[in-house]
């Protein structure tokens, strides 16, 4: 009996070659779906499943699936999740984005799926803190302030910078410096995906001339995740909040909706929505910040006085001492 490999397809499903000359977005969607194949391909033999075993476990057609893995399968959510379910996965794990990663990092994740949903916090705790640890000399004496339009990040920032004697740098600035033009109007000119690639060029740009200064974020800086762990990975990061009906208050005085675009009146049910949900879409990402900063309800000098004493160990060198853990700073034997 002939001998089929999990892994490869076989001859019958080789996977199509892209025709020389055709469409960069043609091309890349063949790439994209090839890819996801191959990660089904993967997958499924880490599992030593064979293709009938995984066709029949997912209701899927045996000769649909190898078109599926060979790359001329174009899937629909519903079938790449039925798919994932019969391999015991995330749906997301299928896609090459979220599957590009090491070995080793795979088989961290691998690891952590096995623990008890209780332990999680713990082992979170523990990885920010060794992050810390390693990531102390690229983070030098930069301060990033992260959050939501409207929290008081700039002001906050101007005062930190003066009271330390740094450069203060808004970044939605160097961007605009950079291009020449608003960021609405390089928005509405060249698309959001321009401006995420300015705003990356400008944060390496700030990198790399300043070892110490004061930085402020767009708020949405958190859409594009590489640039996001760059500002994580190189500074260290304070996330801004307030209620969202300090937000709106604020940004109702600031003259800019954004990004709340189809709920441009400031006092409308719609507005208000749009800028909750917002926060909670990003509150995952700023909560990675090291630190949080809540400025509802407070006097300008109140949260810049909890501002200088949250920077006050970085800014020291004795953030290597301690950790932070829900809003104080906590020394080597765990006290504050």
């Amino acid at each position: 009996m002939r001998r089929i490999s999990l892994a490869e397809p076989t001859a019958k499903t080789k996977p199509p070659e892209t025709p020389a000359g055709a469409p960069p977005v043609a091309a890349a969607a063949a790439a994209f779906l090839a890819a996801i194949g191959g990660e089904i391909r993967r997958h499924r033999a880490k599992r030593g499943m064979t293709r009938r075993q995984l066709a029949l476990a997912s209701a899927t057609s045996e000769r649909y699936l190898a078109q599926i893995e060979s790359g001329g399968g174009n899937p629909s959510v519903s079938v790449l999740r039925a798919i994932a379910q019969a391999l015991e996965l995330p749906c997301a794990a299928l896609l090459p984005e979220a599957g590009a990663r090491t070995a080793a990092l795979g088989a961290i994740l691998d690891l952590v799926a096995q623990l008890p949903e209780a332990e999680l916090p713990a082992l979170r705790q523990q990885i920010a803190s060794r992050i810390a640890l390693f990531g102390g000399a690229d983070r030098a004496r930069r301060i990033a302030l992260v959050g939501l339009r409207g929290a008081g990040k700039s002001t906050l920032g101007r005062m930190l910078a003066q009271h330390h004697g740094m450069p203060f740098i808004e970044l939605d600035r160097r961007v605009e410096e950079d291009y020449g033009a608003s960021i609405p109007d390089l928005i509405e000119m060249a698309g959001t995906a321009t401006f995420r690639r300015h705003e990356r060029s400008a944060l390496d740009g700030v990198i790399a001339g300043h070892d110490a200064a004061v930085i402020t974020t767009a708020g949405g800086i958190v859409a594009d995740p590489d640039t996001y762990a760059l500002l994580l990975r190189r500074s260290h990061t304070v996330w801004i909040k307030a209620r969202p009906e300090d937000h709106m208050n604020r940004v109702m005085a600031q003259g800019d909706f954004r990004p709340m675009a189809e709920n441009r009146e400031a006092n409308s049910t719609g507005a208000m929505a749009d800028l909750v949900a917002i926060l909670d879409a990003r509150r995952g990402d700023y909560a990675r910040a090291e630190a949080a900063l809540d400025t509802s309800g407070d006097a300008v000098e109140h949260s810049f006085a909890k501002l200088l004493r949250i920077v006050a160990p970085w800014l020291e060198g004795r953030w290597l001492e301690g950790r932070w853990l829900e809003g104080k700073w906590l020394g080597p034997e765990g006290r504050p």
